[in-house]
């Protein structure tokens, strides 16, 4: 049997983890650990997961950080300290649909050549109600719709990242590509592992919703979803169609603010570390680039010198 483990960070999480790690240990198909970092928690979290560790003293495995190591640098160490073939990583304040753990490793042995695999998931709020909206998350799907190709890698290295980590899930044999996570500003430790994964065709995204992901005031990270009607839909597929052709001076202007901020932090990595992978990201941001100020110097020769010399 697959061995499978949890990474799970927590910082002051107190009014939903107990949702969290009930959604956890009541999966259809149980897993063998559950890694817990906590980051410094002031509030009653840390009680709280010594009741569950009394309770299944063989399942959890809690550390607590000496110092803040915020959410990345968390994650890395959960991450390092799981021991299972398969490691799902797992934010504080969610819930998880009870198949969603037989799933993944059912996809996982299906498909052997996947290392990372996220899922689409539902938007909860602060009382668990669900949410009608769109996410990013239904950007596979959309594209699909639209018989547009996807090239996870081009779309993660060039556009903007929907691989989630709180949807996500590894093989522990991938962990030494990935690992240590960038310390660079604006580059979350999911973003890395999507691209790392994207770049060599190891990324895979299944379309059931696997996850509720929670909303709420006190998240260090959001912005996912959107109004459910036409606009909003259509919005997402011209932003992740990489194909499309920008023509007019907003679409220019949105297309390279996203490519100077992608060369920007791959550059602010290469300062300080050679790294293959990075230099491979960094590549095809430049290529994207350059491709774009031919079409604007061809096309638009006025919006090239604006662009070329007045744009950063």
């Amino acid at each position: 049997m697959t061995k499978i483990s949890v990474a799970l960070c927590t910082y002051n999480g107190e009014k939903f983890i107990r949702e969290q790690i009930d959604s956890i240990l009541n999966q259809s198909l149980k897993v063998d650990e559950i890694v817990v970092c906590d980051d410094g928690s002031t509030d009653k979290t840390l009680s709280i997961l010594a009741e569950y560790e009394n309770r299944f003293p063989d399942i959890f495995k809690i550390h607590i950080n000496e110092k803040n190591l915020r959410s990345v640098k968390n994650f890395e160490k959960a991450i390092s300290l799981c021991s299972g073939e398969i490691i799902f990583l797992s934010d504080q304040d969610d819930v998880w649909e009870n198949n969603k753990v037989k799933i993944f490793i059912d996809f996982f042995e299906n498909n052997q050549s996947i290392d990372v695999v996220c899922s689409n998931g539902f938007i909860i709020d602060e009382s668990s109600s669900q949410q009608n909206l769109y996410t990013v998350w239904d950007v596979p799907n959309f594209l699909s719709e639209n018989k547009k190709e996807i090239d996870y890698f081009k779309i993660f290295a060039t556009i903007g990242n929907f691989a989630t980590g709180a949807s996500m899930a590894m093989r522990k044999s991938f962990i030494n590509q990935a690992l240590p996570f960038p310390t660079v500003e604006g580059l979350h430790h999911d973003e890395w592992i999507a691209l790392v994964s994207a770049e060599q065709k190891k990324f895979a995204f299944i379309n059931e919703k696997l996850i509720s992901y929670r909303i709420h005031s006190a998240q260090q990270v959001g912005g996912i979803s959107y109004s459910k009607d036409k606009a909003s839909k259509e919005k997402l597929i011209s932003r992740f169609d990489y194909a499309k052709k920008p023509k007019i001076f907003r679409d220019f202007k949105i297309k390279l603010r996203t490519l100077n901020d992608k060369e920007r932090k791959f550059s602010a990595y290469l300062e300080n570390d050679s790294n293959e992978h990075v230099k491979k990201f960094l590549k095809e941001v430049q290529h994207e680039k350059s491709a774009l100020y031919q079409k604007l110097k061809s096309e638009h020769f006025t919006l090239f010198l604006f662009f070329k010399y007045f744009y950063r």
